[in-house]
C-alpha cells in the first residue's frame, strides 16, 4: 500500500463558518423522497404533501352532555313559577355525551336541570336555546378542509385528528439516510479489553443519535483502519448508499489523516478548516453528487461540526426551520480569552444566584466529552472579538431548560467526591432541584460568594500560623459579610500512591529523595496549600519536587495521574486513592466546610441542602465510601446575627 503520495497537508483554511456551510447546502441538491406509512407510526415525521380531512369531525349532530334532547320551541314557556311538564318520545328523549341527536330535536338539557316526575315525564323550569349544548357537524374538523400542511412535524395530537378524520395512512418525506464512519487503528469496541494507546469508539453512536433527533435515518459503519484504500472503499460505498455520509476522524493535518486526500481524488473538497475553536478540522466536500462531511475525531469539535454542517443538511432536506436553542443574558464570573478571527465556542455552567444569570467557562479542550454533556450552555464569542472581562454581561445559548437552570444549587470552591452523592439526595426528594458544581479551589470558591455567584463553596484552607481550618480565611476574604460557615465533613488526606509504594513514599521528604513525579493541584486548593506547608515545615522548596507545576483541578484528577504512571505520587482525600485502586498513606485530618450568605441558608433551597445533609441515609452513604466523617452535630463556626 502506498501512502507517500498523501502528504501531511500542514496548513488548513480558515473560512468563515457561515460561508461554509451555505456553499455546502448550495451543493446538496438531493431529490427528496415520499413514502406512506400508518398514522401510528407517524410521529415526529414530516408530511411531504398537504393532508386534507376525509371525513367530518363530529360527522353527525352530537350531544355535549348528558340529559334530554327536545325542541326548544317546546320549552319557552317554562319558569320557576310555571313549571313545564314533557312526555317522553314525542316531547324529548334521553341523550349521553356524544349521543347523536335525532332529527326532530335541536337542543340538549343537562340532566343535572331536569326533575323526574314519572317514567315517562319530567319537569323542567328554564327554557332551552336553539343548539344550545350539541355539537354539529363539523365542529372540530370538515370534511375536505387542510389539517396540516406540507412540512408540518406531526405531534401526538395530529395523529388524533388524523385517525379521527379517517385517514389511516400518511404521506411524509423519507428519512435521509446518514452513513456515519468511524475511522483510525486506535479504535476498539466498548466490550473489547482496553490497552495503551487503545480508544473506545462512542462518536459513531453519539453521531446516530444527533442524526435520529434531527429526523434522519443513520447507518453506523464498522470501524475502517487508518489506510487509504480501505477509506476509499469505505466511502465510495457510503456515497453509492446513503444521501449524506459523515466520516470521522482524519479530517486535520496529521500523518495518517488521508482523508481530504482522497475525497479530492474521487471527488470535490469544498472547504477543508473553518474559522473556529473548537472544531477547525472540517472537511467539507462531494463524491459522486453525495456530501461529504468530515468531522474531527476530538468529540466536542465532533459534536459542534455535526450541528454546524449535518444537521441544516437534513433540515434542508425535511423542508423544516433549523431548531434554535433559547438564549439568556448572563454575567460572566471569569474571564475569557479568545483569538480575533475565529469563533470561540465555549462550554458554560450557568447558576441563578441573587437574581441574575451568573456562567462560568467549563474546560475549552475539544476532548474533555464531560465538558459538553455537564454544560448548561453554549458561549459563542464572535470572530471579531478578543474575549470578555470578569462581570461583563453576554448571551449564551442554552442546552437546558431555563427553569433547570434557575432551581440548582450553584456550588463552588474545592472539589469532594460527595458533592455529586448529595445532589442525587436532594434531586431524590425535589426531582426539580439539584447541586451544579465547579471544582475550582477553595480560594476561588470564597471568591465566588464574594462577588454572589455562587450559593455554596466547599472550602479546606488549613492556616499556617493557627493550624485551624477555614475560619481565618472566612473572616479575613468575607469581611463584613453576613455568611455562614458550616461544618460538613471530616476527611482523610494523605498521599495517594501505586499499588504497594514502590517508592515507600511516607512523607514529603521522600518525594525529593525518590525523585517522585508529583502531581499537585492548583493554586487555591486546600489541598495544595496543605502541601506547600508541608514543604516548608521540612525545610524543601518547591524547586526541589519534581512536578510541583504539574496541577489537577481535582482529587479523581490526580488519582488518575498517579495511577498511570509506577513513579508518580499526589495529596489527596483517601476516597479517590480508593476509587483509583491505589495505596494511601495518611498524613492529616482535615475539615471540609460550606460557607454561604446567611440568606441562602434560611431559603428554601438552603432548607433542602441542610435537610438532605442531616438525613441518616446521607450521612451512611458517605461514611460507607471510607475516609469521611460527617459532622453530625454541626455547630456553626460563624454563627448567625441575630
Amino acid at each position: 500500500m502506498d501512502t507517500k503520495r498523501y502528504r501531511r497537508k500542514i496548513y488548513l483554511e480558515d473560512k468563515p463558518r457561515e460561508d461554509a456551510k451555505n456553499e455546502l447546502l448550495q451543493a446538496f441538491n438531493l431529490p427528496r423522497k415520499s413514502e406512506i406509512i400508518t398514522v401510528p407510526e407517524a410521529l415526529g415525521r414530516v408530511t411531504s404533501e398537504p393532508i386534507f380531512a376525509k371525513s367530518s369531525m363530529p360527522h353527525y349532530h352530537a350531544s355535549a352532555m348528558d340529559g334530554i334532547a327536545v325542541r326548544a320551541e317546546d320549552t319557552y314557556t317554562a319558569h320557576e313559577q310555571n313549571p313545564l311538564f314533557l312526555q317522553e318520545g314525542e316531547q324529548f328523549t334521553y341523550v349521553d355525551t356524544g349521543n347523536a341527536i335525532p332529527g326532530r330535536f335541536n337542543a340538549v338539557i343537562m340532566i343535572e336541570h331536569v326533575n323526574v316526575m314519572d317514567e315517562n315525564t319530567i319537569e323542567i323550569i328554564e327554557p332551552a336555546t336553539p343548539w344550545q349544548h350539541i355539537r354539529p357537524i363539523g365542529e372540530d374538523v370538515v370534511q375536505e378542509e387542510m389539517l396540516f400542511p406540507q412540512g408540518h412535524i406531526l405531534r401526538p395530537a395530529d395523529l388524533g385528528v388524523l385517525l379521527a378524520s379517517q385517514i389511516k395512512a400518511v404521506p411524509v418525506v423519507k428519512k435521509p439516510i446518514v452513513s456515519i464512519i468511524p475511522t483510525g487503528n486506535e479504535l476498539v469496541q466498548a466490550d473489547e479489553d482496553l490497552s495503551l494507546g487503545r480508544i473506545i469508539e462512542f462518536n459513531g453512536t453519539v453521531f446516530s443519535g444527533f442524526i435520529k433527533e434531527w429526523g434522519g435515518e443513520p447507518v453506523l459503519h464498522p470501524i475502517v483502519k487508518d489506510e487509504p484504500e480501505k477509506i476509499r472503499e469505505a466511502l465510495v460505498n457510503a456515497a453509492e448508499g446513503s444521501d449524506i455520509v459523515v466520516i470521522n476522524a482524519g479530517s486535520s493535518a496529521g500523518s495518517k489523516d488521508y482523508t481530504v486526500h482522497i475525497i479530492g481524488e474521487i471527488g470535490t473538497v469544498f472547504t477543508h478548516g473553518v474559522a473556529a475553536r473548537p472544531g477547525k478540522p472540517v472537511i467539507l466536500g462531494q463524491i459522486n453528487d453525495k456530501v461529504i462531511v468530515g468531522v474531527p475525531g476530538y468529540p466536542v469539535s465532533a459534536y459542534l461540526a455535526l450541528e454546524w454542517f449535518v444537521r441544516p443538511l437534513i433540515c434542508k432536506y425535511l423542508q423544516i426551520p433549523e431548531p434554535k436553542r433559547q438564549r439568556i443574558s448572563v454575567k460572566l464570573g471569569r474571564r475569557i480569552v479568545s483569538l480575533m478571527g475565529a469563533e470561540d465556542f465555549v462550554r458554560m455552567n450557568i447558576g441563578y444566584v441573587n437574581g441574575e444569570f451568573v456562567a462560568n467557562p467549563l474546560t475549552r479542550a475539544a476532548g474533555v466529552t464531560m465538558s459538553y454533556v455537564r454544560a448548561d450552555g453554549l458561549l459563542i464569542v464572535p470572530p471579531n472579538v478578543v474575549g470578555y472581562e470578569q462581570g461583563e454581561m453576554a448571551e449564551v445559548e442554552l442546552f437546558r431548560p431555563l427553569e433547570e437552570i434557575q432551581n440548582a444549587i450553584v456550588f463552588s470552591g474545592s472539589h469532594d467526591l460527595t458533592i455529586d452523592l448529595l445532589s442525587s439526595f436532594i434531586k431524590q426528594k425535589r426531582h426539580d432541584m439539584k447541586i451544579v458544581s465547579s471544582h475550582v479551589g477553595s480560594m476561588a470558591g470564597i471568591m465566588a460568594i464574594r462577588k454572589g455567584e455562587a450559593h455554596v463553596a466547599g472550602i479546606h484552607l488549613l492556616d499556617p500560623e493557627t493550624k485551624q481550618y477555614n475560619t481565618s480565611y472566612v473572616n479575613k476574604l468575607l469581611a463584613g459579610m453576613d455568611v455562614i460557615l458550616y461544618p460538613f465533613l471530616k476527611r482523610k488526606q494523605g498521599w495517594m500512591i501505586p499499588q504497594g509504594n514502590p517508592l515507600e513514599i511516607e512523607g514529603v521528604a521522600d518525594l525529593v529523595n525518590q525523585d517522585a513525579h508529583f502531581v499537585n493541584r492548583q493554586k487555591g486548593a486546600g489541598t495544595r496549600i496543605l502541601f506547600d506547608l508541608l514543604l516548608k515545615e521540612a525545610g524543601l522548596s518547591p524547586e526541589q519536587v519534581s512536578g510541583y507545576s504539574r496541577e489537577m483541578f481535582s482529587h479523581l484528577a490526580v488519582a488518575a495521574e498517579v495511577k498511570g504512571d509506577n513513579r508518580a505520587a499526589g495529596l489527596g482525600i483517601y476516597p479517590a486513592a480508593k476509587a483509583m485502586g491505589l495505596s494511601f498513606v495518611p498524613v492529616a485530618d482535615e475539615e471540609y466546610d460550606l460557607v454561604m450568605t446567611k440568606e441562602f441558608y434560611l431559603s428554601e433551597k438552603g432548607n433542602e441542602l441542610m435537610a438532605a445533609i442531616q438525613s441518616p441515609e446521607f450521612r451512611k452513604a458517605v461514611e460507607n465510601i471510607g475516609g469521611y466523617e460527617v459532622v453530625e452535630k454541626p455547630v456553626l463556626k460563624i454563627p448567625l446575627q441575630v
